[in-house]
């Protein structure tokens, strides 16, 4: 049976259809389809101009207009119809000078990057596929359309895109596509370092990333990324470990912990990582040193709290060699802690003053971390006749 989200679509494409233009479902929802896996949207090429497209469809925006994508927007979706197209030149490695729109659906697909990625399927469910892109994803092989020289001259991402493949499909690169691969890895210092950055996370994000860190090595890709080029024994490292089941931000925090940098911070940076994930990362780096020297205690999982303390323990089972066994350990700690965080406490530092008449200074802090931790490993009831007690028999107040 046809997905659900193409059922949705097949509305737009008889309007389409009805309008005298020929339009097709393209791309990776496709190649999804036929290999059973998820689909989470659908792209839609006609040999309808933008021009045209507005006239059949009342509500559009112009989102890549002048690259012929237009946005429909029907029945509460929004769908990018984009049309068919040829490309002059590339002259920066990434984006051709100009497109010129044209009336054929294979002269389009000639343009895209793998044969997996080049086929296109009609309001009946029928296949054109004039690569043989369905018997590359049956024999498991990324191949270029057409010289992967070329290709990957044209747009040199598409070398990055091909390792992130091979991890989230678990494909392995046909002969003249690695050999290219291998012969223009330079080619990457061109593509921006954010684009480089979320094709490198949706390779981390596979379960063959393995494979893939391997491709990255022997095409020497892995020069060109940032930070990266001097780290060959951290990343054969990595690959010799068992990280198939770690997530994306599991992966970065294992690299991040064998790259052993002095500045973990300014390796991100050079990512372009946004401020929150840098200082997640951080985080959860701090706490993995931790635990590699220390059990779950109370206080350490309160800390760290519940999300960071089930990724350090998965990175810290992987570089054990262990299954791990601690996440719902963790888990129980967590739930059965006293208090969550420092607003839960029942003290304050006003509290404090009214006990003490001493001047605010940096003891507050102090006693309030010690009573914290105090209350956190079951020294003290969190309740504040409690707490004082505790204090005046410490001689803290």
């Amino acid at each position: 049976m046809v997905p659900t989200l193409f059922e949705k679509a097949i509305p737009l494409l008889n309007k389409i259809e009805q309008a005298g233009y020929e339009a097709y479902f393209v791309g990776g929802s496709v190649r999804d389809y036929l290999m059973g896996r998820q689909i989470n949207d659908v792209d839609i090429a006609t040999s309808a101009f933008p021009s045209e497209v507005k006239k059949i469809f009342p509500h559009t925006v112009d989102v890549g207009i002048e690259h012929g994508t237009v946005l429909v927007l029907e029945n509460g979706e929004e769908y990018e119809i984009t049309t068919f197209r040829t490309e002059s030149e590339y002259n920066d490695y990434r984006r051709p000078e100009a497109v010129e729109f044209i009336r054929s659906l294979v002269e389009d697909l000639k343009r895209r990057d793998f044969t997996m990625n080049s086929i296109a399927m009609d309001i009946s469910g029928e296949i054109h596929d004039p690569f043989n892109g369905y018997e590359d994803i049956q024999s498991r092989v990324i191949r270029s359309v057409g010289s992967a020289k070329e290709r990957f001259s044209e747009d040199a991402l598409r070398m990055m895109r091909a390792v992130r493949f091979v991890s989230q499909l678990g494909f392995a690169l046909e002969v003249e596509t690695s050999k290219a691969l291998a012969e223009h890895h330079s080619l990457l210092r061109h593509i921006a370092i954010e684009r480089v950055t979320q094709e490198f996370e949706k390779l981390l994000s596979g379960q063959n990333k393995q494979k893939a860190l391997e491709l990255l090595l022997s095409s020497k890709l892995y020069n060109h990324l940032p930070g990266l080029s001097s780290k060959q024994d951290s990343l054969i490292r990595m690959t010799n470990l068992p990280i198939h089941s770690l997530t994306s931000a599991e992966s970065w925090l294992l690299l991040l912990y064998l790259l052993q940098e002095e500045q973990p911070k300014h390796f991100l940076i050079k990512w372009r990582l946004s401020t929150k994930t840098i200082k997640r990362l951080c985080k959860d780096l701090t706490f993995l040193q931790e635990r590699l020297g220390n059990d779950w205690s109370n206080y350490l999982v309160y800390c760290a709290g519940l999300p960071t303390a089930h990724r350090v323990e998965n990175v810290y089972s992987v570089l054990e060699g262990k299954k791990s066994v601690e996440v719902d350990y963790i888990t129980t700690i967590y739930e059965s802690l006293p208090i969550k965080n420092r607003s839960e406490l029942d003290l304050t530092g006003n509290d404090l003053l009214q006990w003490t008449n001493k001047k605010p200074g940096r003891w507050i802090k102090q006693i309030l971390d010690t009573a914290e931790k105090s209350v956190i490993n079951g020294e003290i009831q969190n309740e504040k006749n409690a707490i004082r007690g505790w204090l005046h028999r410490c001689k803290l107040i």
